[in-house]
């Protein structure tokens, strides 16, 4: 009987593991406090022209941590490689368009093992400056549907800027 238990207990332990090693695609995202000191990588506008405009219009500024870069320019991302997309409203000035408020932050996270369902990518959105509220599962995998179409350049559609 004792054989049994042992086996039992070794089974137990086994499937435990099994669960706290697994993925979790659904994991949170770390606001990146710092991400204004990294690597600029590029500036876009999304003007009144553009479909995309009511939901992200504005200035867009990307930045990179030192491993994105290093994925920049290997076209393989890291794990580790963090992507900030600053989403900023914008006001106008005497004919002058200037950046506005903060609207968004978006962030691509890269670990292979804990996103491994999304192609090894976190994704996380925040409004305007608030570093705690999470987008939804639903709006997360809306992020991963639309840069799956770009898997080819590791789901990243942003280049560094020239």
């Amino acid at each position: 009987m004792s054989e049994s238990w042992r086996m039992i207990g070794i089974a137990v332990a086994v499937i435990a593991g099994c669960f706290l090693t697994s993925a979790d695609p659904g994991a949170a995202v770390p606001y990146p406090v710092d991400y204004r000191e990294w690597t600029h990588v590029k500036t876009m506008f999304i003007g009144p022209q553009s479909k995309l405009f009511e939901q992200r219009g504005g200035f867009h500024h990307y930045y990179a941590n030192s491993k994105a870069v290093e994925g920049y320019r290997t076209c393989k991302f890291p794990d580790g490689a963090v992507i900030v997309d600053e989403g900023l409203n914008t006001r106008e000035a005497g004919g002058v368009i200037l950046e506005g408020s903060r609207r968004t932050v978006d962030v691509m996270r890269k670990d292979s093992r804990q996103y491994s369902d999304t192609g090894g990518w976190g994704f996380e959105h925040f409004e305007g400056d608030n570093q705690t509220d999470r987008a939804s599962a639903q709006l997360r995998q809306s992020c991963f549907t639309c840069h799956a179409k770009n898997k080819d350049h590791d789901f990243v559609y942003s280049e560094m800027r020239k």
